[in-house]
């Protein structure tokens, strides 16, 4: 028989869904692999149950510093514009909220990217 998919959201996916409520204007797409995207540019990634946010150059240095982490890897290729959000700091909703915000707040300066593909 084959072996069943486990479709129970992990502790990390229940915390993550936790921040997306916390801003009302931010929708969580994706099943897989969960992010929030603002006109066709991804600005948070949930990947292998680790937190990636996008954040402004500015903000990305102090959070770099502040948290003692590095940019965002998967597919182990760096992704520049994402800190990688340690799993202490995604248990604590009411801080991260603060990034999770300045991360919508830069998705919305950037250029807007066509979602479908043209044929």
């Amino acid at each position: 028989m084959p072996a069943k998919k486990n479709t129970t959201p992990n502790e990390n996916e229940l915390l993550y869904d936790k921040l997306i409520a916390t801003n009302p204007k931010i929708k969580r797409k994706g099943a897989a692999n969960p992010y929030t995207s603002l006109n066709g540019n991804m600005f948070t990634l949930l990947h292998q149950s680790r937190l990636a946010i996008r954040l402004s150059e500015e903000e990305r240095e102090k959070f770099l510093k502040k948290y003692k982490t590095k940019l965002f890897e998967a597919y182990s290729t760096v992704m520049p514009e994402y800190v990688a959000v340690p799993d202490a700091l995604l248990k604590n909703t009411q801080e991260l909220q603060k990034y999770l915000d300045l991360s919508y707040e830069h998705a919305k300066t950037l250029k807007p990217k066509p979602t479908k593909k043209k044929r």
